[in-house]
């Protein structure tokens, strides 16, 4: 374990500089998270609007998840040629684009046009980010800056939920001051335009920060422009600081040729496994099910509108909050540590969650449609069962924040070689967004055909797979190097791991 390369100011070392980077970096989590949060407003105005069924609700609301993985698939490319902060600009300015178009559509369509845009925007961000802020970040803390990504999606996410309920309730005194029977509800046709819409501001706040962060010093060093690499870097971590992370970065460099094939060779076996796994586990947990459609769980639970939106911006703060606990602990208590904690309580929450659908009353009412029999059946919970009902959702957000939810951006980040280190993300980046396009296209089919009940008994099982996989195959990586962690990958395929650091794997 070495020292960290912090240096006091009057070696040229600041803290605050990398903080600065690493807030601009962090906002393109921010928006991740408005743009996933919206759709929890959205549903129900999208599909009276546009008359869906609900699988093309599933569709409309999916069609980030479009974007969302070719974004992911070739942002490592081109961010391990052209640099982080040229890829950075460009998804700033997809943002915008998007948050622009989805406020104007006119058909479906166009909608799914703008979504597919932003999509791609948190593709290629959600890859270029967490990478940016592991390869700027002092060992010591890059866990917790690393942990300010996904702290910046759930600040997001919590503040999208307020401003849907804004809107919302915008839009419900607009529609009772009219006093006209035949004006037509505003949030069904204006509203989710502006909750759509309202992700631009933040977008050109992203844009215009990131325009003055650095380029990464070590993708500069990499790339054969040292000179400016250790300017950044003297600015950093100071000059002493600078000398030793060029050396390492140059000593590890030498042992990689840079082809993407090499992320397929035996000693990187074990981290790419890691990375792929760890993506699938994080999004069949059900998270998405629970931000993507909580207002209409808890109204399933038989919450009014209004009441269920209230409940889940009540998610977006306890989402929060738990989030802090990972940023102050992952480089204290370690990647590991927080993830066994993490997924055994997501374990017990779901099932839970399961339950109390299991136990609730169910009423059929049959009734004649054009001559033929029409069943409906509806869920009534008692006082009780709802409480726990939250409760249990409330605690598997608690549980998915301080672990699964930062911890595969942090651990995919660092895990892999200079050389390729973009484009292995991308694979591990893209992995996830494949499983979070399942999750939102089969919850819906799952609901309504399996039941609730069996749908969230089914991700319990998935976070059960994922605490044992943690618990026996993940190592911990806190406290080290980038060069470091890269230099374990060899001696461990080589057998010449020390003692102490088996032990500790």
């Amino acid at each position: 374990m070495s020292d960290s390369y912090e240096r006091p100011a009057s070696q040229g070392g600041s803290m605050a500089t990398i903080v600065f980077c690493v807030a601009a970096a962090a906002l393109a989590g921010l928006l991740f998270g408005y743009d996933t949060g919206v759709a929890a407003g959205i549903q129900g105005y999208l599909q009276q609007y546009f008359h869906l069924s609900n699988k093309e609700l599933g569709f409309a609301i999916a069609s980030l998840e479009l974007g969302c993985v070719p974004g992911a698939m070739f942002a490592g490319s081109l961010a391990d040629r052209f640099g982080r902060k040229r890829l950075l600009i460009l998804c700033a300015i997809l943002f915008a684009i998007s948050g622009v178009l989805s406020a104007i559509p006119r058909s479906l369509t166009e909608l799914v046009l703008a979504r597919v845009i932003g999509g791609l925007a948190i593709g290629a961000s959600s890859m270029i980010a967490p990478v940016y802020i592991a390869e700027i970040a002092p060992e010591r803390h890059r866990g917790r800056l690393g942990s300010l990504f996904q702290l910046g999606i759930v600040v997001g996410i919590a503040l999208v939920y307020w401003v849907n309920y804004f809107i919302l309730n915008a839009g419900n005194h607009i529609n009772a001051g009219a006093h006209l029977a035949n004006v037509a509800n505003w949030n069904a046709t204006m509203g989710w335009r502006w909750m759509l819409g309202s992700e631009t501001l933040p977008a050109i706040i992203f844009l215009l920060m990131v325009v003055f962060v650095p380029e990464s010093p070590r993708w500069l060093v990499i790339n054969d422009q040292e000179q400016k690499g250790r300017e950044i870097l003297t600015r950093f971590v100071g000059s002493s600081g600078a000398d030793r992370e060029i050396a390492a970065v140059k000593e590890v460099a030498a042992q990689e040729e840079g082809r993407l094939s090499e992320l397929f060779a035996p000693r990187y076996r074990l981290p790419l496994i890691i990375a792929l796994f760890l993506a699938i586990f994080s999004q069949f947990s059900g998270i998405n099910s629970i931000i993507y459609y909580a207002p209409r769980v808890f109204e399933a639970a038989g919450m009014k509108t209004s009441n269920a939106f209230g409940s889940t911006a009540l998610v977006g703060m306890v989402n929060l909050l738990f989030t802090f606990i990972a940023v102050g602990f992952v480089d204290k208590a370690g990647r590991k540590l927080l993830l066994s904690i993490g997924t055994a309580i997501q374990v017990v929450s779901l099932f839970c969650v399961g339950l109390i659908f299991a136990l609730a009353n169910r009423i059929t009412v049959i009734v004649m449609v054009h001559g033929h029999s029409v069943s409906h059946t509806s869920i009534h919970f008692s006082p009780a069962q709802v409480h726990i009902l939250i409760a249990s959702v409330l605690t598997f957000i608690a549980a998915f924040a301080m672990a699964m939810g930062p911890m595969p951006w942090i651990i995919i980040s660092e895990i892999f070689p200079a050389r390729i280190r973009g484009r292995a993300a991308s694979v591990g980046v893209f992995t996830l967004w494949i499983a979070i396009y399942v999750v939102a296209q089969t919850f819906p089919w799952l609901k309504a055909h399996a039941g609730l009940t069996i749908t969230y008994f089914i991700y319990s099982g998935c976070s059960l797979i994922s605490f044992l996989f943690v618990l026996l195959v993940l190592p911990e990586t806190k406290g080290k190097t980038l060069e470091q962690i890269e230099a374990y990958w060899h001696h461990r395929h080589h057998g010449t791991l020390p003692a102490t650091q088996r032990d500790h794997s």
